[in-house]
């Protein structure tokens, strides 16, 4: 016969998993918020709303270009991207699908495929697969991106392997 202290720490132990089980799936419905939220603004051509996702100290690395710089010379770049969107010159949509997603309470590395999807000024469909790294810090004001890192360019085969966000 098992003594009920051996119990008493089983039902302990149980009711952590399931506590730490709780979080986790909040915080990935956190993030996926943030992703849903990015997604939304380029859609719509939100500028601002974009660039409210961002840490105001936030880095974008390309590894196609080999190189680094702040996310806000990025921004200042795509800002007529995101103008021509919202005024209907153009259309975009961003999505997402991840391969790893390690997080804490304040801190996320997640790690996948996003699909960038515009009309040229004619009206064609055009879409960039890219492989990218996303670091990001939970403040009192939510999840930002404080470094994305393009690495390369993907593929259709490799983002079907991925399983779509719901």
């Amino acid at each position: 016969m098992m003594p009920p202290l051996f119990f008493l720490f089983v039902l302990i132990f149980c009711f952590q998993t399931a506590l730490a089980n709780d979080v986790e799936t909040q915080r990935l419905k956190d993030l996926d918020a943030y992703w849903a939220e990015v997604s939304r603004t380029v859609r719509e051509g939100d500028f601002e709303g974009y660039k409210a996702t961002c840490h105001e100290k936030g880095v974008l690395v390309s590894g196609n270009k080999k190189t680094s710089y702040p996310l806000s010379k990025a921004l200042a770049r795509w800002k007529k991207d995101f103008t021509a969107t919202k005024t209907g010159k153009t259309k975009a949509k961003v999505e997402f699908r991840f391969s790893q997603r390690f997080s804490d309470e304040t801190t996320a590395h997640e790690t996948g495929i996003f699909l960038y999807s515009f009309t040229d000024l004619e009206g064609n469909w055009k879409q960039e697969y890219v492989n990218f790294q996303a670091l990001l810090l939970k403040g009192k004001d939510g999840w930002k991106i404080m470094m994305e890192y393009q690495q390369s360019r993907s593929t259709k085969d490799e983002w079907d392997t991925l399983t779509p966000e719901t």
